[in-house]
């Protein structure tokens, strides 16, 4: 919520809605009736203005209270809004804007349908559908695709963003090729299991079921082929006003459209530098092409930063300084307000448990110096990162509460792992390496050696080899674990969890931060890999893709207030390999020693040199990677041949020994035989995993089977 949000509004009606406004905001609130768009940077008070807007608009007459419909994103948003209205209208003697419509565009639409269906449709009734999952199942089945948990959602996932884009079943696979979106199957199955859900959603007592995008398609085709339909909208609804407009989709934007007509009474708000949401199908192109579409409209720029300290202002703008593509010709230059503060902080530790326990020791120093835990915020790129820091402010017992999703061993996917990882140690199977043997109880799970296309495939993956690099720390630091052992260690510290707190302090994405703020935020796990995220990378470094990841920076920069604390680590677990590197979007900003921060861990020196892909070179970090001795993204080169008669020797091995097929060798290191191709001790004991007890157990056989394939 805006700082602003508390001040004091004038007593008096009509041009008092301006009196205490800064120049670029009276002029927003004052332009004319008419197309207007205020292009808003964090925290210069967008709320405040618009609001003032709404005010102005019905005391000079131009509007009635009633005939304004102000839409947002979100629910909390649309509360807010309301609620200076509000005030607005209590403090301006009754003015009257407390009748304005604030409202998300599902609302507006929601009730819209209700009142037009009967007059549109007919006698037939409509029911809406809260969750889709069961419907897409059904679908998917039908379709002979996976019914899996997080398959079902990725594909919801799917229909929701060609919905959101006006993208047809038909349609679907050209504009995923055209694109280039990452998906979680064959683009032609995806689009048999959407056109099936929408099939489904007939049902045969003759009522309907519509989804929430169906809610805006609905409603839009109401308005724009029925003639009353749209007179009697047009006739209650006069002024139109749009937050957050650079994350519009097209459908909501058609939406928009059916509802202004041919009329121009539009004010909408945005920053084109705080687009985060494109994989929704959301778009900055409305907000960007406004004045082409409406070449007499007020643009009006706000760059006052009125929450943030001239420190975290100026940091804020380097970094979206280095913005590219057209977005960044709409960059606006942020101006602090605020008195001057601390200057950020940047820290480089050894490994994220040295990260985590900085952060948590910081944390606790604010906290004892007067800051309250609930207005700090430790800020990650993925869920999966949450972890190693609910153990952190666990040990430092600070309590904490995971914003946007669930704490790390409360995940379906963690909860499952544990019960595999039990029932393997009740088996008594004990051969392999501790690592080795967990990462092949995980594999059935999800840990594949390289992430999956979907969102909600690619977020179980992550969880999991998190979980999988616990284990690696773990067994770093007791080398005679056993598995029994390691479960009841996993169990323990998932019971030490505290639970969610009101109070605490805010663990989340980046993602589930956008509009809020707090006094004190620690941007953490600021690597090349991680933000910018891989698979973004794997677009290119100069893609839209990886620009979007930096926009998540620099959102995660504007919610600061005072304190801002950015850190990286080299490695994942104590003792590793530390071949990590600060985010590309810190390059000539960070400094180049380790610290700035007196709290920040010196880096330990790596065992020997990092590993580096045997493709292009790069330093590795995560363990499939390092296994398969290239890059993830990197294209692969291995033998099919040899590996369909490395899993043929193995199930015969593996029967002969009356164990499973991994604790002789994993899935991963198969792949990473059949595609490095040893031929020698050397060059096999090399792949992680082959140790000297494999190499006398199963070495000969695996360099026989290499040598028949290169005859």
């Amino acid at each position: 919520m805006d700082r602003m949000s508390v001040d004091a509004v004038p007593a008096r009606p009509g041009a008092a809605a301006v009196d205490d406004l800064d120049e670029e905001q009276r002029e927003a609130v004052l332009a004319a009736r008419g197309p207007v768009c205020v292009l808003a940077g964090a925290g210069t008070g967008k709320t405040r203005t618009i609001t003032r807007r709404i005010a102005h608009l019905v005391a000079a007459g131009h509007v009635a209270p009633g005939q304004v419909l102000a839409v947002t994103f979100t629910s909390r948003a649309a509360g807010e809004m309301r609620a200076r209205l509000r005030a607005l209208d209590a403090a301006s003697g009754g003015v009257g804007t407390s009748a304005v419509q604030a409202m998300t565009f599902h609302a507006a639409a929601r009730r819209q349908l209700a009142y037009f269906w009967p007059r549109v449709v007919g006698n037939t009734t409509w029911e809406l559908l809260d969750t889709k999952f069961s419907v897409v199942a059904q679908a998917a089945n039908r379709a002979k695709v996976s019914t899996g948990t997080d398959d079902v959602r990725d594909l919801a996932g799917e229909i929701e963003w060609a919905k959101a884009s006006l993208i047809s079943p038909e349609d679907y696979p050209q504009a995923v090729a055209q694109t280039n979106r990452d998906i979680p199957f064959d683009a032609a199955k995806v689009a048999a299991v959407y056109a099936g859900y929408e099939a489904l959603k007939a049902r045969r007592d003759g009522t309907t079921l519509l989804d929430f995008d169906d809610l805006l398609l609905h409603t839009a085709a109401a308005i724009e082929t029925d003639v009353a339909v749209a007179q009697e909208f047009r006739d209650r609804y006069r002024c139109f006003v749009v937050d957050e407009y650079q994350d519009v989709t097209p459908l909501q934007q058609r939406v928009l459209d059916a509802w202004l007509g041919d009329r121009d009474d539009l004010t909408v708000v945005g920053d084109a530098n705080q687009t985060i949401y494109s994989f929704t199908g959301a778009t900055p192109r409305y907000l960007l092409d406004f004045s082409r579409r409406f070449p007499d409209a007020a643009v009006v720029r706000l760059e006052r930063d009125y929450r943030s300290t001239p420190q975290v202002v100026s940091l804020a703008n380097r970094v979206i300084a280095g913005a590219r593509g057209r977005m960044a010709g709409s960059r606006l230059h942020l101006v602090g307000q605020r008195p001057p503060g601390p200057a950020p902080t940047f820290a480089e530790h050894p490994d994220e448990v040295a990260e985590a326990a900085a952060v948590a020791k910081n944390i606790k120093r604010l906290i004892e110096s007067g800051t309250e835990p609930a207005e700090i915020a430790v800020l990650y790129r993925i869920n999966a990162q949450s972890e190693v820091y609910e153990e952190a402010l666990t040990e430092a017992g600070i309590p904490f509460q995971v914003r946007g999703g669930e704490g790390f061993f409360s995940r379906q996917e963690i909860r499952q792992s544990l019960v595999a990882l039990q029932r393997a140690s009740e088996r008594d199977v004990d051969d392999a390496p501790l690592p080795q043997l967990v990462r092949a109880v995980l594999e059935p799970l999800g840990l594949t050696a390289e992430p999956p296309a979907g969102t909600k495939a690619r977020e179980r993956w992550e969880a999991l080899s998190a979980l999988a690099e616990l284990v690696d720390e773990e067994v770093a630091l007791r080398p005679a674990l056993d598995l029994r052992a390691l479960v009841a260690e996993l169990r323990q510290r998932a019971d030490a969890r505290h639970p969610p707190v009101v109070q605490g302090v805010t663990l989340a994405s980046l993602h589930a931060a956008k509009g809020l703020e707090w006094d004190a935020v620690f941007l953490v796990g600021l690597a090349d890999g991680t933000l910018p995220i891989s698979h973004a990378l794997s677009h290119g470094p100069d893609s839209e893709a990886v620009e979007e990841e930096r926009r998540l920076l620099y959102v995660g920069i504007t919610r600061a207030r005072v304190h801002l604390a950015l850190s990286w680590a080299l490695a994942r677990t104590p003792g590793g390999r530390q071949g990590r590197k600060p985010s590309r979007f810190l390059n000539g900003i960070a400094p180049q020693s380790s610290s700035t921060s007196d709290t920040a861990a010196k880096p330990r020196r790596a065992r020997g040199a990092p590993p580096r892909c045997r493709v292009c070179n790069a330093t590795l970090t995560a363990p499939a990677a390092i296994m398969l001795r290239r890059c993830e993204t990197c294209p692969s080169d291995i033998d099919e041949q040899l590996l369909s008669d490395l899993k043929d020797w193995r199930l015969r091995t593996s029967k002969e020994m009356s164990v499973p097929a991994y604790v002789v060798f994993t899935d991963n290191t198969l792949i990473a035989i059949a595609e490095t191709l040893p031929t020698d001790d050397a060059a096999l004991v090399a792949i992680p995993g082959i140790g000297a007890r494999k190499l006398e157990q199963f070495g000969s056989d695996v360099l026989e089977l290499v040598r028949r394939r290169s005859r």
